[in-house]
């Protein structure tokens, strides 16, 4: 049996709006496994991004609890879970959120020398991790020097730079074409299955599917469908 990474019980997030109040999840329960690939589905306002934030300690539930690596999100200090959040998890997303003025070695190294790594070991970690998404070539290059592709592929180098147990990719195809969005997809999947890292993908991009473990469709803050990748039957267009 799989090793359970993620345990979600009775985990509900309400946003007062002075005199509304938005249940964004409700009594989600839901265990994800150490090295799947997990992609979350659902329209906007499902709870998706709100879930999404919950698992990477972004956001406190209202009720219920997050429980990683064995760790009870919601009993950690503010410091507490930035460190958590800083040597467990990987975070990719839409935008890249690259720094336009350093090159890809520094935007990878960054966030290390941030976390107490030195200079020369931060660097050297860069380049391996650039190295195993294929861009080797193009260490020295600043953001608009690369393509969206390319600057992609950076943005996953930084989120796996330290070796994290969890990376968490929002809509990490959103912004590039379709072929460049299928080479991303798989690198993620290749990697996640090579270096045992657990990623789940909040996403609408249904060629994420095909190289999910499993996929959670979200429907007004509840868990509507849970499904194994192998029992789906996934046609353009469709998906049974």
């Amino acid at each position: 049996m799989a090793e359970t990474l993620i345990q979600i019980r009775g985990v509900s997030k309400v946003f007062d709006l002075g005199k509304i109040q938005v249940h964004a999840l409700r009594d989600m329960n839901l265990d994800i496994h150490r090295g799947e690939y997990l992609s979350i589905m659902g329209p906007s306002g499902s709870g998706k991004s709100t879930l999404f934030n919950m698992i990477g300690a972004l956001d406190r539930p209202t009720s219920g609890t997050v429980t990683v690596a064995g760790v009870t999100l919601s009993t950690l200090t503010s410091r507490e879970l930035a460190y958590f959040r800083g040597t467990h998890i990987g975070y990719i997303f839409q935008q890249f959120n690259l720094l336009p003025a350093y090159n890809a070695t520094d935007n990878v190294a960054m966030p290390l020398v941030f976390s107490g790594w030195s200079q020369a070991r931060a660097e050297a970690r860069a380049h391996e991790i650039l190295e195993r998404v294929g861009l080797g070539h193009r260490m020295t290059h600043r953001p608009d020097e690369l393509s969206g592709g390319q600057q992609q592929r950076v943005a996953i180098a930084r989120a796996l730079a330290n070796e994290p147990a969890i990376v968490l990719a929002d809509e990490p195809t959103g912004n590039l074409d379709l072929q460049t969005g299928e080479e991303i997809i798989n690198l993620l999947a290749e990697l996640s299955s090579e270096l045992g890292v657990t990623v789940i993908s909040a996403t609408h991009d249904h060629k994420m599917l095909a190289t999910s473990d499993r996929i959670l469709w979200i429907k007004d803050g509840q868990k509507d469908r849970l499904e194994r990748r192998e029992d789906l039957t996934i046609r353009t267009g469709a998906i049974r």
